[in-house]
Order: structure tokens, then sequence, then C-alpha cells
């Protein structure tokens, strides 16, 4: 079957000492799982991934795959031919009588000559292509500050041509540095907090704490909506949904008026610790900003802290509101997290909540509450749900499962 080549350019992985086949061998094993059920293959060489696809597969899928793995600088469709002057004109051609040059006025060209063996030098190979698109595209002038349109020439074990060099979304890929759980809200962070992650190579599940009926159907939907959004970003995640109300009922009876959504949060980062534990994860990401609410200021955050058995890690905490809106809105989630169904942290909110607890004290009042076995009854009731690396719903099954075969 004919196959569809496109060029991948490696960033951060290529600065990778020993380890760097693994980072590579993990980029390549993301990009096949998007593809699936699509039959791909990819070689390798110096910097340079080559992904050729089945033809039936949908171009808008491999370029969305693309588009959403972590590890990857730039790329572009491309056509591959001998290394001969006359074969890499004739392939030129017919890339160029491809392209709509209607709206464009000028056009430079890139050659770089890796095989060092091929006798025409780089400059000279630019001149050439030069040539053969003011033949194509009589109207277009040479312009290497802002081109319109690059013709890009790539000589290695074979030539290699294109003309649309699109940006990746950078960093490492994902499953390359553990596992976590994020903390999954409605809102505009935690989204945000997971990709961000993910760019760090982090593989990451998601838990949402669900007050039904103080927080409606709709906003589980919400949620849902958002985890299948950024999941093509997470290379697949689980949702982790946990039924929480009678442990929040239970804290706005026995805490301090003041002090619920410290000790609300404080039974979020407990019960986070057991699904880190049975599932074997090493941190717990959350996507808190210094100082944007009251529970985020530094003697709040370093209590829930203190409450966890795992790392926190907190991706946004020194960046501002409009940074973090403006990566929701490139990652597609902005729109969602605005729909206004309220979380469990909003509805059992104080009027005055603490800003600079004392985190002895604080301890101590948690201690007061009883918190275990609503902790043990909410992960029994947790249901999971599973989302692919292109973000479909696959599947949803219960976590209890899960503890029983950890107690085992």
């Amino acid at each position: 079957m004919p196959k569809q080549l496109y060029l991948i350019k490696e960033g951060e992985i290529s600065l990778k000492g020993l380890n760097r086949g693994l980072f590579e061998k993990r980029l390549k094993n993301n990009i096949k799982d998007k593809l699936r059920p699509y039959h791909s293959t990819t070689q390798r060489q110096k910097g340079r991934i080559y992904l050729f696809v089945d033809e039936d597969c949908p171009r808008e899928r491999i370029e969305h795959a693309l588009a959403t793995t972590f590890g990857i600088v730039g790329w572009a469709e491309a056509l591959m031919c001998e290394k001969d002057t006359e074969t890499i004109k004739a392939k030129a051609r017919c890339l160029l009588e491809k392209v709509d040059t209607s709206a464009m006025r000028t056009f430079k060209v890139v050659c770089r000559r890796e095989d060092k063996s091929f006798p025409v030098h780089s400059y000279d190979m630019a001149c050439i292509l030069a040539e053969l698109v003011h033949e194509v595209h009589p109207q277009l002038v040479v312009d290497l500050k802002k081109p319109d349109l690059v013709l890009h020439l790539e000589v290695r074990n074979n030539a290699f041509l294109y003309t649309s060099d699109r940006s990746g979304v950078k960093g490492l890929p994902v499953g390359t540095a553990g596992r976590g759980l994020l903390l999954l809200s409605g809102g505009i962070d935690s989204p945000v907090a997971a990709y961000e992650m993910a760019k760090r190579g982090l593989k990451l599940d998601c838990l949402y704490f669900h007050a039904y009926p103080y927080t409606s159907d709709e906003a589980l939907e919400k949620v849902k909506t958002l985890a299948a959004t950024i999941a093509p970003y997470l290379n697949g995640t689980r949702l982790f949904v946990v039924p929480f109300t009678e442990g929040q009922l239970n804290i706005k009876e026995k805490a301090m008026p003041d002090a619920t959504t410290l000790m609300f949060r404080a039974s979020m980062m407990k019960l986070a610790s057991s699904v880190v534990r049975t599932e074997g994860m090493q941190c717990i990401v959350t996507g808190e900003a210094l100082s944007q609410v009251a529970s985020q200021t530094l003697a709040a955050m370093s209590f829930t802290d203190s409450m966890a058995e795992a790392l926190v890690l907190r991706p946004l905490v020194g960046m501002d509101k409009e940074e973090i809106i403006a990566i929701a809105r490139r990652i597609g989630t902005y729109e969602t997290s605005i729909l206004p169904y309220e979380d469990c942290c909003v509805i059992f909110s104080p009027k005055h909540p603490i800003t600079n607890p004392d985190k002895a004290e604080m301890t101590e009042h948690y201690a007061t509450l009883g918190m275990e076995s609503f902790i043990e009854s909410a992960l029994q009731e947790t249901k999971i749900y599973s989302y692919d690396a292109n973000g479909e719903a696959t599947g949803v099954w219960d976590f209890s499962t899960h503890l029983e075969r950890d107690q085992h």
C-alpha cells in the first residue's frame, strides 16, 4: 500500500545521553498509539524521525497526532526520492505544482546537505531549485527574511522535499518522567497544569471530586469533556470520579467555618495519596497558582502538602491568570472550563477563609473530623473512566477492584 511520509524533528531528546534511545522509542510508540488502527512505521536518522503511514489514514488524523505529541519540535509532510539532482528537480516540480500560490508573493529555498558525499553543495542546490520555483510560479520573487513559501530540501540517506514546516508542542515524550495524579476540577487551571506536566514527560491520570446533588450531572459531564480534550496531550488518560458528598457534609458540620476549604483540601490530599499508592504513581499534580485564591497562599499550601503522602507538583505556581487562559485557549479547554457548572470546592467554600493558617493547629483540627471512614467509603464507590490517546472514551469500571488487588 502507498505510504504518506512525514518528517519529524526532535527537540530536547537530541540532548539526552545514554538514555536517548529510550526517549526516542517512547516518542515513536506515542505517535503509533494515536494512529491506530492504521499501520505506521518509523525510521530515525540524525535528529529526524521519518513516519510512514498507510495511504488510507486521513491526513487530519496524522496531523492531529503530531500536533498533540510532546517531544516533537516540528514536522512536515514530505516527498522522498533518490539523491540525484535531476530526480530531486522532478520531485520538487511535482510538489510545487500542488502548492496554491495565488495569495503568495515571495519565496525562499532552504537546503541541508547532511550527506556530504552528495556532490552538489547546499548553496548551488538552492540556486537550482530557486530557478525551478520561478519556472513553476513565475510571479514569486526571492525574500530570505519573510517568505510566503519556503521549499526545503534535506539530503540524508535519501532526499526529502517539503514546503509546510509546522511547529510541534516540544517538550519530552509522555511516559519518560514517571506517573502522576492530577486533581482535575471543572476550572481553567487544572487542565493547563496537566498540559504543562505532560510536556515534561509525566504520564497523568485525573481525579475529580463529585458532590452530587450539590454539584450537578452537568458538572460531571463537563469534567469528562475536559478529560477527553486533554487526553491526546496525555497520550490517553483515566478519570477517577470520587463521590465525596458525605465527606464534605461532615467537614461543613464539624470544621471551623473559616477552615472548611482547608479541611476539604486536606482530605483531597489524603484520598489522592491513597490512589497514588494503589496505582504505583509518584506524585500529585494541582492547578494551584500562588496567591490566586485564599487556599493558595504559602501557609495554606504548606499545610495541604503536609497532608499528602506523595510529592505535590504545582506547574502553574508562578503564572498569572492571563498566561493560564492563553494556554487553555490554545489546547482547547477554555470554552469548556467556563461553562457555568460549579465544582464542589466553590459550593462549600466559606465567605471568609483562613489565609495564614497555623500548620500544627490545622493538623490537630483535621484529626478531630474523623475523615478516615468517609475517605475509605468514597474510594470504594469511585468510578474510573478511560480515554485513549485520541480522546475517545473506552470504558468505565469500579476502582474497588483495584483496592482489592492492592490488598492481596
